[in-house]
């Protein structure tokens, strides 16, 4: 028996009321007070100072957004496009700051976590958290001209293709991707490191897509090997370098000999 074909799903737009249209802010405004814990909870060395001011400015510019087009979004503004760009850039480049930060470290410092390498993996896994929420961001803010686009178009030059549009019988007529979904493309394209069930269809997607899992690859790598090292590295190793090593545990006659 062939399958019941539904029509074209465009229209379909128009079965919901206006003001149920948009998704609501609270997922994405919980993944930005996320964010800002997570910068906080980072070492010293790794935030922006004073560590109070990227929290702050996060939080300002959210309350701004929320206030600019409160209850659902679908409001198209351009100054609040241009809002929600600041916020998203904000992340990224606060953590591409502790992500270059932590690379040149392991890669230059080698007393770096000498002896924790739990907080070094507890910094590389904030830090790579972070980059999946802010990729999220960005394919949500990018995809369909942005939440608020999708809200009156949602199928209007789609840039992913999400399993729900090639099996829409299981999904109501009116299924639009939501925050949540591009969250989910942003963790398995930094976990699988491959596309998974959802496909980038546009050239812009496809090159943000590969950068997340260049940088995934990157960080992961450098801060599972750097723990690894510290782990099977003997305490006290580092100090027995020089022409005339003193190591903890060497006796006197050991040291003179050296």
């Amino acid at each position: 028996m062939a399958t019941e074909q539904r029509p074209a799903r465009e229209p379909a737009a128009e079965l919901v009321p206006a003001a149920e249209r948009g998704e609501h802010w609270w997922p994405v405004a919980a993944a930005i007070i996320v964010v800002a814990g997570l910068h906080v909870a980072l070492p010293a060395r790794y935030r922006v100072h004073p560590a109070w001011l990227l929290p702050v400015v996060l939080l300002v510019l959210l309350v701004v957004l929320v206030i600019g087009d409160p209850g659902r979004i679908d409001r198209q503004k351009a100054w609040l496009r241009i809002v929600t760009g600041a916020v998203i850039a904000v992340i990224t480049l606060a953590n591409l700051l502790a992500a270059v930060r932590l690379v040149v470290e392991i890669l230059t410092n080698n007393k770096l976590f000498a002896n924790q390498p739990g907080g070094l993996l507890a910094a590389g896994g904030v830090v790579w958290a972070t980059n999946v929420i802010a990729f999220g961001l960005w394919y949500w803010d990018l995809d369909r001209g942005g939440a608020a686009a999708r809200a009156h178009h949602p199928y209007r030059n789609p840039a992913f293709v999400f399993p729900e549009m090639q099996n829409s019988q299981y999904v109501p007529a009116t299924w639009v991707p939501r925050f949540v979904d591009y969250l989910s493309l942003a963790f398995w394209t930094a976990t699988a490191i491959s596309p998974t069930d959802i496909s980038a269809i546009r050239p812009w997607a496809k090159l943000l897509m590969m950068l997340e899992a260049s940088c995934s690859i990157v960080l992961a790598a450098l801060v599972i090997a750097r723990a690894i090292n510290v782990l099977l590295t003997p305490s006290g190793q580092a100090e027995c370098r020089g022409p005339r090593p003193v190591c903890p545990g060497f006796s006197p006659a050991l040291r003179s000999a050296a």
